[in-house]
């Protein structure tokens, strides 16, 4: 990232937040174009992930910031970033380390498609999760 980082306080001051605190953050493939999955950043971890250079997020259920690729290698360089009409959804452009982004072992966390009114899986598994964590 370039000089987009100089002021992060205003820039996290134009985001829409909720009233958790918190901004859905897309990430995308940025070769690809592939929606590799979605997250939710309080304000330190969108700070952070200017910061670094790196996806970081908010986890709910642990209720703890998480760096994505801290336990499974699959890190998610940001290559750019962006923030829509609202302000209440971020989307960042990322390069993403060992091409599997969902801890379920697949390029990304979208892996069911809608057919014949069920959800049926629709994506390989890359790698086991086993292996990973």
């Amino acid at each position: 990232m370039t000089n987009e980082t100089a002021n992060v306080g205003a820039l996290l001051d134009q985001v829409a937040w909720n009233d958790q605190g918190l901004v859905p953050a897309i990430a995308q493939d940025a070769e690809s174009g592939v929606i590799l999955m979605m997250a939710w950043m309080n304000r330190e971890a969108l700070a952070l992930t200017l910061q670094e250079g790196r996806a970081v997020y908010w986890s709910r259920s642990r209720g703890a910031l998480w760096r994505k690729g801290e336990s499974s290698g699959h890190v998610q360089n940001l290559k750019e970033i962006r923030l829509d009409c609202d302000g209440d959804t971020v989307l960042m452009k990322v390069e993403q380390i060992g091409g599997i982004a969902c801890h379920t072992g697949r390029q990304h966390c979208f892996m069911y498609r809608l057919e014949d009114g069920e959800w049926s899986v629709c994506e390989p598994v890359l790698k086991d999760p086993a292996e990973i964590y």
